[in-house]
């Protein structure tokens, strides 16, 4: 019992000094990827950089405890990343104080659900997840993934669009207007260290490498160049104007959007009141005022955040030169439009930016970029928080959630029994799934965002040595080092290189032999994994759109083929063995049908039987007997019955002669309850397909009035065994 619950007591029944050298080993190798990995999968889920360190501590160690597998190693993960930042941005300003609460009450909520399903022992669930479907969603966010970093290579800032391939037209405007050359040399230089390393040995942990590399060239060739400055000290016309004006729409947005959270209150009490006071659920007039209410202010901040965009756009495009008079710590700036520098002023050669954010500007204190964009302070120590979930909010994140969780468990269950097939390892999907879930449930306390298996970092892992999750321990010790001591030497590291990481983590995701895969092996599956790449693509990043498409498709096409099953006429081929007389092409005999129905006869099907038995009879005007072959059928209900029942009837009412055969014992037992093996008769139902063909064909063609000479070419006369 104390196994089920803890297995790591599993661990320890062998352990000795070898093993421990070898999780240690192993722990602190993953710690090297894990650690600048979860940093940038934290921006790519929109939260501070830091925060991926915290999802490096308590779900590797978690659910390395309580999962069934020894060498899966957790944490941040690309698609997670992205599908977490896709649900809450329709719900708070990425980075913002509210989305990071959000990410993080959203992994609480995806760990319930998982804990859930495993402690219910549902994991195949994961089952409406097809490979089509999760192959085509795959492709399609490695894609996502990799574009939507295309910002940080080439050192540019713009709004993020209502579709992912809007905002890559507008990172493609602002490259093409101006791109911060040193920035694009660092991602590049990153991307081209990580390829190169790997080619050498693929042991070497190449991400480290260029972390350490790009880091260290940075703090030395000075990438960073940013000034704090006061609006007086920018020399161009207008520009003190248009910050006023920006502050002031920013002010507005914050304004209408604090008027809209209380009149959301209003609303909720309203409903209850109406709820309580009217039994037919109708609206009183006073939550009609309210909703109106609602959509003129949400009118209105659509407006202002349209007029917001278009003022950030004009400061970003601004591009400046600076004079600087005076040593580093006293130094004046003043800044002039790039090309219109007076006579005689000197400027040091360097194109300025503003930085500006979806907040308001201080005129006394804006930031201008004259250089690239770095991690720059990390909080020291942990980070523990109570995630503040309430009954709306979990209902409201829910539907995202259950596609997060089951898509995390899914990677997680594959990698881990890719490994397991290595080692020899048996692997529980349900206790995988109590080891996900404690993870993000337990992580979420300390500030993680939602998390899942890893493969780069498993790989590693395994390749290392690792014997047990002890080596997830280690790794999550080495996270707390780092955030203890060691988040100084990641002040300098490039954006731009995180961004490097990024890209080449989810190259790996691409995977286009999965399409020419599903279409040879059923051309439906191709084409559901070719619309759900599609649907995911375009509708990005709203990624849950494209796989309940695939899952939508993936059940219609379940769906229609159990409406439709296989119903066979089937003859003796030359060995001896009954065929599907129409796909081998095998001639049938003229007075005995044998035909085979495959699947469970159930409401959805139950007419398909019939229509197709009198397909049959219609085809061959000399059919005497319809012999049933009901091997294949698995199951039966009410309406399967009574289906079966009126064939019987229907046939036996022309003069022909019906039997049925290899009923399995469930669907038996439902004959038997309803009275319908009395009503076929006993003498009817034979156990297996050779007793019932020399039974009917001794009838048919031995004992009947037909011409004997019609009869000796008949296929189940001539193969039928002695």
């Amino acid at each position: 019992m104390l196994a089920k619950i803890f297995p790591f007591i599993a661990w320890f029944s062998d352990y000795d000094n070898s093993k421990l050298k070898a999780d240690l080993i192993a722990g602190i190798t993953v710690a090297m990827v894990l650690i600048p990995q979860s940093m940038a999968y934290a921006q790519l889920a929109g939260l501070p950089p830091y925060y991926g360190l915290y999802a490096a501590f308590l779900p590797p160690m978690i659910a390395a405890l309580f999962g069934s597998s020894r060498q899966l190693g957790t944490g941040p993960v690309a698609v997670v990343s992205l599908m977490s930042a896709a649900s809450l941005e329709p719900l708070a300003t990425a980075g913002s104080t509210e989305f990071i609460a959000y990410s993080i009450v959203l992994a609480l909520i995806v760990g319930i659900f998982q804990f859930s399903l495993g402690v219910l022992k549902l994991g195949l669930v994961v089952n409406f997840l097809s490979h089509p479907v999760v192959g085509g969603f795959t492709n399609a966010a490695a894609i996502i993934i990799a574009s939507s970093q295309f910002s940080k290579f080439f050192g540019v800032y713009v709004d993020k669009e209502p579709h992912h391939y809007q905002t890559l037209i507008s990172v493609a405007k602002a490259a093409m207007d101006y791109t911060h050359l040193p920035t694009l040399i660092y991602g590049v230089a990153a991307v081209a260290i990580m390829v190169i390393l790997r080619k050498i040995n693929p042991r070497i942990p190449n991400v480290l490498v260029a972390v350490a590399i790009t880091t260290v060239i940075s703090y030395y060739s000075g990438f960073n160049n940013d000034a704090t400055v006061t609006v007086s000290t920018v020399q161009q016309p207008g520009f003190d104007q248009k910050i006023t004006d920006f502050n002031h729409v920013i002010t507005k947005i914050n304004t209408l959007s604090e008027e809209r959270t209380a009149l959301g209150k209003k609303l909720d009490d309203q409903k209850k009141q109406d709820a309580a006071n009217s039994s037919h659920g109708a609206k009183s007039i006073e939550m009609i005022h309210l909703e109106s209410e609602l959509a003129i202010l949400n009118a209105h901040i659509e407006a202002a955040k349209h007029h917001s965009s278009v003022i950030r756009g004009e400061l970003r495009t601004m591009k400046f030169e600076a004079a600087k008079t005076g040593a580093d710590n006293t130094a004046q700036y003043a800044f002039y439009p790039k090309g219109a520098i007076p006579a005689g002023i000197t400027t040091d050669g360097k194109t300025w930016r503003l930085n500006v954010r979806n907040t308001v500007l201080d005129p006394a204190k804006l930031k201008m970029m004259g250089g690239g964009a770095i991690v720059g302070d990390i909080p020291k120590g942990l980070k523990f928080t109570t995630p503040e979930l309430t009954p709306k909010l979990f209902f409201k994140l829910l539907p995202s959630a259950i596609i997060i969780a089951l898509l995390g468990f899914m990677e997680a269950i594959a990698i881990a029994k890719a490994m397991a097939a290595k080692t020899g390892q048996k692997i529980d999907p349900n206790q995988e799934l109590i080891g996900q879930g404690l993870a993000n449930v337990i992580g979420s306390f300390g500030s993680s965002f939602a998390c899942s298996g890893s493969f780069s970092r498993s790989a590693v892992n395994l390749q290392a040595g690792a014997m047990t999750g002890i080596s997830s321990v280690v790794t999550s010790i080495v996270v707390v080092l780092t955030l203890f001591f060691f988040t100084p030497l990641l002040y300098h590291l490039p954006q731009a290189t995180l961004a490097a990481v990024i890209m080449m983590a989810v190259v790996g995701l691409l995977n286009l032999h999965c399409f020419t895969h599903a279409f040879k092996a059923q051309w439906y599956d191709g084409v559901i994994a070719f619309i759900a790449f599609c649907v995911t693509l375009y509708f990005a990043p709203h990624l849950d759109k494209g796989i309940m498409v695939g899952v939508g498709l993936s059940m219609a096409v379940f769906l229609y083929k159990s409406m439709r099953p296989v119903v066979a006429s089937l003859s003796m081929n030359e060995d001896k063995i009954l065929k599907d007389a129409g796909y081998y092409r095998l001639k049938g005999c003229r007075h005995i049908s044998v035909v085979r129905f495959d699947g469970a006869l159930f409401f959805a099907n139950a007419s398909y039987l019939d229509e197709q038995v009198a397909k049959f009879r219609s085809e061959q005007p000399d059919l005497r007997y319809i012999l049933l072959n009901a091997k294949g059928i698995n199951d039966m209900d009410a309406s399967g019955e009574e289906a079966l029942a009126m064939l019987v009837s229907s046939i036996r009412a022309a003069g022909m002669g019906f039997a049925i055969s290899g009923i399995k014992g469930q669907v038996m037992a439902v004959m038997q309850r309803t009275g319908l093996d009395n009503t076929i008769g006993a003498e009817f139902i034979y156990p297996n397909m050779t007793t019932a063909l020399k039974a009917i064909i001794k009838e048919i063609h031995t004992n009947s009035d037909l011409h004997p000479d019609g009869c000796k070419s008949c296929p189940l006369t001539k193969h039928i065994p002695a």
